[in-house]
């Protein structure tokens, strides 16, 4: 019989079974903790898409976890566009990360146009732009054309901050 951390090395696909089966379970008592004001006459409501999609997340990490049982393994990548030996370029990776944060942080402070060009921007100088005017300015129109694409499309409202009354 094989020891227990070498059935489990065998099986690693099983944590991804267990992380998609939490993540089904949370959706769907969430969904049990919705509070509905009224109740529609057609049978649906707000509840009805939460169950659908946790009972779905539920069922997939069923099926994944029974076949992994089973024997099933997932094909390892082949790597089509990179070498899969090549150790992390951290020049690219820690910029992308600190750009990301910058947006997290101040995103309320200042706001979108300004944290999103921030992200934007960041993003292609970390990923090797060098055309700073050109991608600034891009950068500019997706921020503000995101900003408003939320606000006129969706009606969601992205914090305008430090350009409240200009934007």
């Amino acid at each position: 019989m094989k020891p227990v951390a070498v059935w489990l090395k065998d099986r690693s696909e099983l944590g991804f079974a267990a992380l998609l089966g939490a993540v089904g379970a949370m959706v769907v008592i969430d969904a049990i903790g919705l509070n509905v004001p009224f109740q529609q006459s057609d049978g649906l409501g707000p509840k009805t898409v939460p169950y659908i999609v946790g009972t779905l997340l539920l069922g997939c990490a069923i099926l994944l976890a029974v076949n992994i049982l089973r024997g099933g393994a997932a094909e390892p990548e082949d790597g089509e566009d990179i070498e899969l030996g090549t150790p992390i370029d951290w020049k690219v990776v820690v910029p992308l990360m600190l750009v990301f944060i910058l947006n997290i942080v101040f995103i309320d402070l200042v706001g979108w146009p300004i944290s999103g060009t921030i992200l934007f921007w960041g993003s292609v100088l970390a990923l090797g732009g060098r055309n700073y005017i050109r991608d600034g300015l891009i950068s500019v129109a997706l921020a503000v054309g995101t900003f408003y694409g939320f606000y006129l499309g969706l009606g969601i409202h992205l914090p305008a901050g430090l350009l409240e009354g200009v934007l």
